[in-house]
C-alpha cells in the first residue's frame, strides 16, 4: 500500500474508535434509533452534497441501485442500529473491541459466500475470537444486570456482522458507482431503515437538544461517519478488504485509550485477557489472506 492510504486506514481507524465514546454521550439525550437514523441522514445528505458540487455522476443500472440498497441495510442498517443500541449499555472502549470483531465475521462470510477456504491461521484466529470475546463478557453476564449486558453484546455482535456484510457488497461495487454517491446514497437508505424500525417498535422521537447531544451529533455525522465512510469506500477501491482489515486491530486499541482517558474506564484481569485475546485473534485474522479455493 501507498504511504498515503497506510496513513488514511490508520486515521478511519481512529475515527471508528470515537465513535462508541460519542454515542454513548449522546445516548444520555436521544433514544438508540432514531440517534442512528438521524447520524445517517445527516452524514448521507453532507456526502451527497458534496459529491453533487463536485460533479459525480449518479450511479445507473439496477444492478447497482440494488448493490447500494443492500449496503445502507446492512453497513448503515444493522451497523449502526446495533452500535446504538448496545454501545450506552457498557463501556465504550469495551465496546468498541466487541465491535471490531467485523474481520473475524468477515472470513466466515467470505468462505461462506466467496469460496475462500478457511486456513489453519484464521480458524485458529476465529477460535480465539470467539474465546477473547467470551472471556470479555464473563464478568458483565455474572454482574448485576446480566441481561442487560447480554443484550448489548448480542447488539453490537449484530452490527458488526451488518459492518462484515457490507464490506463485502462495498468492494462488488469497486469501479462500478462512483466513491462519494455509493456513500451518501447508502447512508439515505440505511437512515430510511432506521427510521422505519424506530417508528416500528414504538420509540418516542423526542429528543434533548442539549450542547453535549449536539457536539456529539456534529462529531458522529461529520467525523464518525461522513468522513470515515468515504475515506473507507475510496480506500477499498485502493486495497483488497483482507489488507485494509490488517489495520482493524488498531481501533480496539484506540478505543480502549479513549475509554480510560476520558470515561476512567478500568477492566478487571478476566476482561483485560479477553481484551488482549481478541485484539490478537483481530490481527491474526486480518493478516493471513485465505486463498481462493
Amino acid at each position: 500500500m501507498a504511504i498515503r492510504n497506510v496513513v488514511l486506514t490508520v486515521l478511519v481507524t481512529f475515527l471508528w474508535a470515537i465513535c462508541f465514546p460519542l454515542i454513548q454521550v449522546g445516548l444520555t439525550d436521544a433514544p438508540p434509533m432514531v440517534f442512528a437514523a438521524m447520524r445517517a441522514a445527516l452524514s448521507g445528505v453532507l456526502v451527497i452534497v458534496l459529491a453533487v458540487g463536485l460533479g459525480r455522476p449518479w450511479p445507473s443500472g439496477v444492478a447497482n441501485l440494488g448493490l447500494i440498497v443492500a449496503t445502507g441495510l446492512t453497513f448503515t442498517g444493522l451497523g449502526l442500529g446495533g452500535m446504538f443500541i448496545g454501545g450506552g449499555k457498557i463501556p465504550p472502549g469495551l465496546a468498541t473491541v466487541v465491535a471490531n470483531t467485523q474481520p473475524l465475521i468477515a472470513a466466515v462470510l467470505a468462505a461462506i459466500f466467496l469460496s475462500e477456504r478457511l486456513t489453519l491461521g484464521v480458524g485458529i484466529g476465529l477460535l480465539l475470537g470467539f474465546v477473547g470475546v467470551l472471556v470479555m463478557s464473563v464478568p458483565s453476564l455474572l454482574g448485576p444486570n446480566s441481561v442487560a449486558d447480554l443484550q448489548a453484546f448480542v447488539w453490537i455482535i449484530l452490527g458488526a456482522i451488518g459492518t462484515a456484510m457490507g464490506n463485502v457488497l462495498l468492494k462488488a461495487l469497486t469501479g462500478r458507482a462512483d466513491v462519494l454517491m455509493v456513500t451518501g446514497l447508502q447512508l439515505l437508505f440505511g437512515a430510511m431503515a432506521l427510521a422505519v424500525g424506530a417508528q416500528a417498535v414504538g420509540t418516542s422521537w423526542h429528543i434533548a437538544w442539549t450542547s453535549q447531544f449536539i457536539a456529539s451529533l456534529i462529531g458522529l455525522v461529520v467525523f464518525g461517519t461522513a468522513l470515515m465512510t468515504a475515506l473507507w469506500h475510496y480506500l477499498l477501491t485502493q486495497a483488497s478488504l483482507n489488507r485494509l482489515n490488517t489495520f482493524t486491530f488498531l481501533t480496539p486499541i484506540f478505543g480502549l485509550l479513549l475509554g480510560g482517558l476520558f470515561f476512567d474506564e478500568r477492566f478487571g484481569w478476566i476482561q483485560a485477557v479477553g481484551i488482549g485475546v481478541t485484539i490478537l485473534a483481530i490481527q491474526l485474522v486480518a493478516t493471513k489472506p485465505s486463498p481462493t479455493r
